[in-house]
C-alpha cells in the first residue's frame, strides 16, 4: 500500500521551503513574530507532510519557491550593490566592493537558513546591513584598516530563538560597515 502525502516524510529542503514561506508571512504582515517562532519550532519539530499542514493551512497558496544559492558573490568597482524587498538570501554572501557602496536590506527578505554568513572584502566604501527586527549579527570576524565596523543589534541569539543570525567576515579598508535594524522616523522608515 502506498502511503498518502499526508503519512510521507519530509526532506530538509521542504522544511526550508516552509521556513521560507513562513518568513514571507512575516514580512507581508500576516504573521506577528511569536507566531512565526511557535510555528517554524513546530515545522522544525515535524516529520510528515500531514504534521506540516495545519502550521501553513491559513495562508495563501504560493507558487513553488526556487532554492536559494548556496553561495552568490557580488562585486563592484566605483559603484553600487544594493539588495532590498523580497529576494532570496544564500546561506554565503560574497562581495567586493572598491570605492563604493554596499547597502543589503534583509527586512524583507526570505531567509531560509537559519545562519547567514557575510564575506565582506571592501575599500573606501561604506557597507550598510539592516536586519528584520530580533535578528542578531556577530561582526568578531571584520578586519579594519583605517575603517569602522559597528553592530548596533545583539550580537549572540537568544536562547530557542528561531531569528535569523548573520555573520560577517572579511575585511573593510578605509570604509565603514554599520549592522541596524530598521530606523523610523514619524512615516519615514530607512
Amino acid at each position: 500500500m502506498v502511503p498518502s502525502k499526508r503519512e510521507v516524510r519530509i526532506s530538509d529542503a521542504e522544511r526550508e521551503a516552509v521556513v521560507a514561506r513562513l518568513s514571507a508571512a512575516v514580512s507581508e504582515g500576516r504573521l506577528t513574530l511569536p507566531e512565526f517562532e511557535e510555528r517554524v519550532d513546530g515545522v522544525l519539530r515535524a516529520r510528515t507532510d500531514g504534521e506540516v499542514q495545519p502550521f501553513v493551512a491559513d495562508l495563501p497558496a504560493v507558487a513553488p519557491a526556487v532554492a536559494p544559492d548556496e553561495v552568490v558573490e557580488l562585486s563592484s568597482h566605483a559603484g553600487q550593490i544594493k539588495r532590498s524587498g523580497r529576494w532570496a538570501v544564500p546561506r554565503r554572501l560574497v562581495i567586493r566592493s572598491m570605492a563604493g557602496t554596499v547597502k543589503l536590506d534583509l527586512r524583507h527578505a526570505v531567509i531560509s537558513h537559519r545562519v547567514v554568513e557575510i564575506d565582506l572584502a571592501t575599500q573606501a566604501g561604506s557597507t550598510t546591513i539592516v536586519l528584520p527586527v530580533g535578528a542578531t549579527a556577530n561582526i568578531d570576524g571584520i578586519n579594519t584598516s583605517a575603517g569602522t565596523a559597528r553592530a548596533k543589534v545583539p550580537s549572540t541569539p537568544e536562547p530557542g530563538s528561531t531569528a535569523p543570525h548573520v555573520v560577517v567576515t572579511g575585511s573593510t579598508a578605509a570604509g565603514s560597515l554599520v549592522v541596524r535594524y530598521e530606523r523610523r522616523f514619524w512615516r519615514w522608515r530607512w
